[in-house]
């Protein structure tokens, strides 16, 4: 695999990419991929969120061949604002097999920071993973996921007569994921932004959400507000709505793709990823 070029234009990429080049160095693997995630990536940051560096690496062949389980994510300490952590290659298509939406949004991350191409052609070995991805695109699982992850943020923030602003969004992005899903929209985009503009056609309620995205981006990552009637409704009644509609919505449906994709896809890559004299 040539060197992992890198695409970017963030404050902080040049020290990420390199924080990214001495994690192969330390830990002998190749990172094929990396992005950001987190509120940056989402399109709601504050002036001091975090960094969230997300990677996905892969390990020489020997590695592989053996009849021990090793440790299949890296995790670096955390280091002010910046957060960085990595998914082993394998690990990460057997969460992809069963429609991990997390992985999902990786793809559509629109930081990325790296990206390892084939030694020999020069072709993204991430484009073969983002083909089989499409094929493995579990509706279901997404919805479920989104789902639960707004019960429950719901019920643990969104209660007091004042709020933090950035628990607002950790409902409204979910519930807006799962209603484009529930559409028919196919994988939910990363960015709020564009789940906003698609999905949110009320004109008060689209001025009430701006607002608050207005507020939450030139505010402290630990900012609170008043309580916002309008938005807390629309979510009331969109959880309702997810609710009732995952039953018929679940019918019928299953993973879709062959499972030796993922095994064609894994062994490529481990094989491509130019494992050279050290």
């Amino acid at each position: 695999m040539t060197e992992s070029k890198a695409f970017y234009n963030v404050p902080r990429g040049d020290e990420i990419v390199e924080r990214l080049h001495a994690i192969e160095r330390s830990h002998n693997v190749r990172v094929l991929y990396a992005i950001e995630s987190g509120s940056r990536a989402w399109g709601f940051a504050s002036p001091n969120s975090d960094w969230d560096v997300r990677f996905l690496y892969v390990h020489p062949e020997d590695w592989y061949l053996t009849v021990h389980e090793q440790r299949d994510v890296i995790e670096i300490p955390i280091d002010g604002d910046l957060d960085i952590s990595g998914w082993e290659l394998r690990k990460s298509l057997r969460l992809l097999r069963k429609g991990n939406p997390v992985l999902f949004e990786w793809l559509k991350s629109p930081i990325l920071y790296m990206e390892g191409r084939d030694d020999v052609t020069g072709y993204a070995l991430m484009d073969k993973y983002r083909h089989v991805a499409d094929d493995l695109f579990n509706p279901l699982a997404s919805v479920y996921h989104y789902w639960h992850m707004a019960k429950g943020n719901f019920r643990e923030y969104l209660h007091g007569e004042e709020v933090r602003l950035k628990k607002y969004f950790y409902v409204l992005r979910p519930v807006l994921a799962c209603r484009w899903v529930l559409a028919g929209y196919g994988q939910p985009p990363m960015a709020f932004g564009a789940l906003v503009e698609r999905l949110v056609t009320e004109g008060s309620l689209r001025q009430e959400i701006d607002e608050l995205l207005r507020l939450k981006m030139a505010a402290a990552e630990m900012a609170m507000g008043p309580a916002r009637p309008a938005i807390q409704d629309y979510l009331i009644d969109s959880l309702k709505l997810i609710e009732g509609a995952v039953s018929e919505f679940a019918r019928g449906r299953q993973i879709h793709g062959e499972p030796d994709q993922v095994d064609t896809l894994f062994r490529s890559i481990v094989r491509h990823a130019g494992w050279h004299a050290q």
